[in-house]
């Protein structure tokens, strides 16, 4: 009786030892389809890039400057403009009724200290007339406050007061969600010191939930997809849309 008790023990615990072992091949399995996923994604970023290039060279009647990382390049989209940039884009004209020369400053891979050395220079020989800042998500993997606060303090101190600036979107993971909180209170503190518009990213994707897992990423399973692009210009739409309704027209489309 004591031996088939022993034996069943052993069966269940052989059970458990060939369950975690079968899940440990399925998760480096995963990881293994993600990493080639980002590699084919890679592949996008010289194509993103030159697109935004070349159509900062169009004309417009008002000048929309972006400063931001691979979600502004819209890495991860079908096409460069279903970023939430390019959707951002689409509203103002909408709303105002008027032509629209995009700037997107924004390089993969930037963090905010890489944005002050790269991008802040072009920006400030600007005059925009829209601004759009999403910057800091990939400071997260090597979290340092003090280098983020002095960068936003940077970034955000050449700003005109019109600008809208996101805090970080939603984390899902614990451990990256306790960093982004850090984050998004420097995020907050500066921006209230500088008369700044806060734009609500972080609740945006976080109220997405689960689902947000399923439906709004790319291949990767960090950059957005198109979905999850519309997501983040839902975050900004509010407050760009009271904004251009105040400054830029009149019910006719007609800017003042």
């Amino acid at each position: 009786m004591q031996s088939s008790r022993w034996v069943r023990a052993l069966l269940a615990t052989g059970g458990v030892v060939a369950a975690s072992a079968l899940a440990a091949v399925g998760w480096r399995r995963f990881r293994a389809r993600l990493t080639a996923n980002s590699l084919v994604l890679n592949e996008t970023l010289p194509v993103h890039s030159k697109w935004w290039r070349d159509h900062a060279k169009e004309k417009g009647e008002l000048l929309y400057v972006a400063i931001g990382d691979s979600a502004a390049q819209g890495i991860g989209a079908s096409s460069p403009d279903r970023s939430y940039v390019g959707v951002l884009a689409d509203e103002i004209r909408a709303v105002t009724g008027r032509t629209v020369r995009v700037v997107n400053l924004s390089v993969s891979g930037a963090t905010v200290d890489l944005a002050v050395q790269d991008q802040l220079p072009r920006f400030v020989k600007l005059e925009p007339d829209i601004v759009t800042v999403a910057i800091g998500a990939n400071d997260i993997a090597e979290w340092d406050p003090a280098a983020f606060e002095s960068g936003i303090r940077t970034i955000f101190g050449a700003l005109p007061g019109h600008a809208l600036v996101a805090n970080l979107p939603f984390f899902y993971f614990p451990h990256n969600e306790r960093k982004v909180a850090v984050a998004n209170r420097i995020v907050r503190q500066v921006a209230a010191e500088h008369g700044l518009a806060v734009v609500p990213l972080h609740r945006t994707t976080r109220h997405q939930g689960i689902a947000g897992i399923l439906t709004q990423f790319a291949i990767d399973m960090f950059h957005p997809n198109d979905h999850g692009y519309r997501v983040w210009a839902d975050a900004f739409a509010p407050s760009l849309a009271a904004q251009l309704v105040e400054r830029f027209a009149t019910p006719g489309g007609v800017r003042h």
